[in-house]
């Protein structure tokens, strides 16, 4: 019989499992008569999605906690024991947020209990760099403590497998159905920390991997030279959004010979409630704000933002009186573009984007002889393309991985994406650019001026409930079954939950990705609308694709603008239909 709420409140407040403060402050919001709040926590198990778990910090099964977080950590535990490797271990890693390191060192004590070596940053560390340590200790999985951008309320637990990317399948619904076998916390095995520090099963992880990845890393700069003999000439700002970027970020551009730098001090110590912005996504202007500031006081070049686990980087550029921020589309392309014009390719070069991601990017790729992979949304998907490709023996050189937000990837080195190269990569090029007398704006328009200029846009429509996730369902079954009657031009239909493309003529071939919820519509002259539920709220996202070939630049953002404003307009008015 399924227990209320309130029951399960209840249960959890007597169980000496639980410390007895915890089980107090149950028994207060009991006494409280907050029915909502004790639904909220209460009601259902925190579900572990396809990469982890992210919630609200807080007491009781759908939250983040101890318990919760322990409950990952065994879940993933025993499928990491099922590879039957001898002294199998794990590297852990953390955030700025609140609890970060007492959750990891949670993790920690159950991956020691499990007889699996627990190796933990001595210090809060990025993505880029718990994915190196997995590669350089050749650990069989890791954990990274952090909920990326969310608010400060929040944190959560993302899982990696062994070569360093966020787990997919079969590992990711493995973990998921150990994680739902888990009924009792008497499931789960757990170690003290001290205790497993004495044993030798808790190792700290200190300076060596980061020396060993900026050593790494230094073998993909591409004008050492130009850097350090013209570098003081690139006046940069940087924030690490009080996240983990500060020691990495400044490191790589003092290595790089680009010191001419400053930090928004505001921002530039760990702060686990974000004081100074609403939501710490150096994607959203708004926490750009005092980086932009500062750059408009010291006359900057440039400015950059890493979220608070350095996976993301965002960039803001002076434009006479105006601020210009490129999207991560654009982000991506001007990488692209300058590592193909300044690097020597290898044999056989290949690039990974998402099927979201600007399509001009494979365009300019394959123009210069690179193989153009496309992946779905998710940058473990890219990861995972370049496992595979390794696993097959092909003799194929990886040269650069994006998706459209705002994640990159110049190098092999690790298997997310890297917030911290790519700034380094950012400042180099945009020294570049300055030396050839251009910005940013200026370097893409060029960029647009050879190969078309390309016009993306994202929205998204918020639902709410049981009712929200049936309308989503309303409106893709809409858009699948009534697309050419809807859209003038289209040229195909890629339906991803099938796996099935079905071209303008009835033909049909079968789409290479693994099956997601996922619609795409491509038309003539390369334009293309892509349909994406969320897999965790109700939400529906529209990725518009506008390119432009033919006219003067301005002509052609000029159409791109109205035709991107006239599929808003269609796109809304059938989902008002749905």
């Amino acid at each position: 019989m399924k227990t209320t709420p309130i029951e399960r409140a209840k249960s959890w407040a007597l169980d000496p499992y639980f410390e007895q403060s915890e089980r107090e402050e149950i028994l207060d919001l009991i006494d409280s008569g907050n029915t909502q709040e004790i639904t909220e926590r209460f009601h259902k198990d925190l579900e572990f999605g396809t990469g982890g778990i992210r919630s609200i910090i807080a007491f009781g099964p759908n939250r983040i906690n101890k318990y919760t977080i322990r409950k990952a950590t065994q879940a993933l535990a025993l499928e990491i024991k099922k590879l039957g490797a001898t002294n199998p271990k794990m590297a852990i890693s953390y955030d700025s947020r609140r609890f970060s390191l007492e959750f990891a060192k949670e993790c920690a004590g159950v991956l020691a209990a499990n007889g699996i070596k627990a190796l933990i940053f001595d210090t809060l560390n990025p993505v880029p760099l718990l994915s190196f340590a997995l590669r350089y200790y050749k650990a069989q999985g890791g954990i990274m403590i952090t909920a990326s951008h969310n608010p400060p309320a929040y944190n959560g637990f993302k899982a990696y497998w062994d070569d360093g990317a966020q787990v997919t399948p079969p590992q990711d619904k493995n973990i998921i159905e150990n994680y739902q076998a888990i009924i009792d916390f008497s499931q789960i095995l757990y170690m003290d920390f001290n205790e497993g520090l004495e044993k030798g099963l808790i190792e700290w992880i200190g300076q060596e991997v980061e020396d060993s990845y900026f050593a790494t890393i230094k073998n993909y700069f591409i004008n050492p030279k130009l850097c350090q003999e013209r570098g003081a000439e690139l006046k940069i700002v940087y924030t690490p959004i009080h996240g983990t970027g500060l020691k990495p970020c400044t490191r790589i551009l003092d290595e790089m010979g680009l010191a001419n730098y400053q930090v928004v001090k505001e921002q530039a110590n760990p702060d686990p409630n974000f004081s100074t912005v609403k939501s710490p996504n150096p994607e959203d202007p708004t926490a750009m704000a005092l980086a932009v500031d500062l750059m408009k006081r010291s006359s900057a070049d440039i400015a950059f933002g890493t979220d608070p686990d350095t996976d993301r980087l965002g960039v803001a550029i002076l434009d006479g009186d105006k601020i210009f921020y490129p999207n991560g589309n654009q982000i991506g392309l001007l990488m692209l573009h300058y590592i193909l014009n300044n690097t020597e390719m290898p044999k056989n070069p290949y690039m990974v984007k998402t099927i979201v991601t600007s399509n001009l990017l494979q365009t300019v790729a394959e123009k210069y002889g690179v193989k153009v992979f496309n992946t779905l949304t998710g940058f473990k998907w890219i990861a995972r393309k370049m496992r595979s490709i390794e696993d097959s023996g092909k003799d194929l050189d990886f040269i650069f991985g994006t998706e459209e937000s705002f994640g990159y990837l110049s190098h092999p080195e690790v298997r997310d994406k890297d917030g911290v190269a790519s700034l380094g990569l950012m400042a180099e090029l945009t020294l570049w650019y300055k030396t050839q007398g251009l910005n940013l704006i200026q370097a893409l328009d060029k960029i647009y001026d050879e190969f078309g200029f390309s016009h993306e846009s994202l929205f998204s429509i918020d639902y709410f409930g049981k009712e929200g996730a049936e309308k989503i369902a309303l409106i893709m079954e809409m858009f699948r079954n009534n697309a050419k009657t809807i859209f003038s031009g289209l040229e195909s239909m890629e339906d991803y939950q099938i796996g099935e493309k079905v071209d303008a003529n009835g033909g049909k071939s079968t789409l290479d990705l693994p099956k997601s919820n996922v619609l795409g519509l491509k038309f003539s002259g390369g334009d293309a609308l892509f349909l994406r539920p969320s897999g965790t709220e109700p939400k529906i996202k529209f990725y518009i694709m506008i390119q432009e070939n033919e006219g003067t630049l301005t002509e052609k953002k000029q159409r791109a603008m109205e035709k991107t404003d006239s599929m808003v307009a269609l796109i809304k008015e059938m989902v008002e239909k749905a």
